[in-house]
């Protein structure tokens, strides 16, 4: 992993360029054709606000006959969010859950104490082929909340607040964004925004969200006179108004919320306030103790 710090602002706003943080290049992740890149957990930084993974997946085509296969898995202490901007994806989990991820809509699974889930390509989407591009995160949950009962909401695109105007399209999936408020219940202060900007286009990011930060999903975008391409998490220290302005069009993820009531064990799928859960966790899996995901006969073993 290497870090990216932009050049040196030649224009601009001298305030706003330092209250970039830090610009985070993502681990890149070759899964057969199919790209993977994780901004978060870094070396470099852990969270965003509760966010404690950030997958970009793809951009991908399928060929006929392909699709993904995510065996049945489990997690404990955290929230999966699925997002995607093409594509679908089949849902399954232990809770008996069965749905179908569109581009705009969003899965919200709380695993709470202990939930398992796979993720697939449905048959008939396989029969053509087709793209799949979208983002995975996961959010902690609060330490009061980490054994509480496991959950899974779906919201489709139309339930999503979005905003369009002035060269931008903006949807809100989680939290409140540009005086719009998603209706995905947390559980603690989050944000995540989908944002397609026009060239020229600006996005104000205001100062009212604790911890944020901005993932270029395609494009550039110009900061203070900085200019970042796609692929790029830049982290904002607190406390500063921003603006955005797209140097070509582009697309961007905003994400953050209020800092988590202490640090998180990541192992695997499992996070946790206290490594010794996590300890319990491995055993609960291995030992087959977690609830098993209906029609799924498969699963990931635990690593060694």
């Amino acid at each position: 992993m290497s870090f990216f710090p932009g050049k040196d602002p030649t224009a601009g706003d001298a305030h706003a360029c330092e209250a970039i943080e830090r610009v985070i290049v993502p681990r890149t992740s070759d899964l057969g054709g199919f790209f993977v890149r994780r901004a978060l957990p870094s070396s470099q930084r852990r969270m965003v606000g509760p966010f404690i993974f950030f997958d970009h997946m793809g951009p991908t085509e399928f060929r006929a006959g392909q699709g993904i296969d995510v065996r049945p898995h489990p997690h404990i202490g955290l929230a999966t969010v699925t997002y995607l901007f093409a594509g679908e994806i089949m849902h399954r989990d232990s809770l008996g859950s069965v749905a179908a991820i569109q581009p705009g809509a969003v899965n919200w699974m709380s695993a709470g104490r202990g939930i398992a889930h796979s993720e697939r390509t449905a048959p008939d989407h396989r029969v053509a082929g087709e793209p799949l591009h979208g983002l995975q995160c996961w959010v902690a949950l609060p330490a009061a909340a980490e054994e509480g009962a496991p959950a899974f909401v779906h919201h489709d695109a139309g339930e999503l607040p979005v905003e369009t105007g002035e060269g931008k399209t903006v949807r809100v999936v989680a939290g409140r964004f540009l005086g719009m408020t998603a209706p995905v219940a947390t559980g603690w202060e989050t944000l995540m925004a989908d944002a397609t900007l026009a060239a020229g286009a600006s996005l104000p990011l205001d100062a009212d969200t604790e911890e944020r930060a901005l993932y270029i999903v395609s494009g550039e975008i110009e900061i203070a006179g900085d200019r970042f391409e796609a692929g790029r998490l830049l982290v904002f220290r607190p406390g500063d108004r921003i603006t955005v302005t797209a140097a070509t069009s582009a697309r961007v993820a905003v994400v953050g919320g209020a800092a988590m009531d202490g640090p998180r064990h990541i192992w695997w799928n499992f996070v946790s306030s206290r490594k010794e859960r996590i300890d319990q966790a491995k055993a609960d899996w291995k030992a087959g103790r977690f609830e098993a995901v209906p029609g799924e006969t498969e699963f990931i073993p635990l690593p060694e």
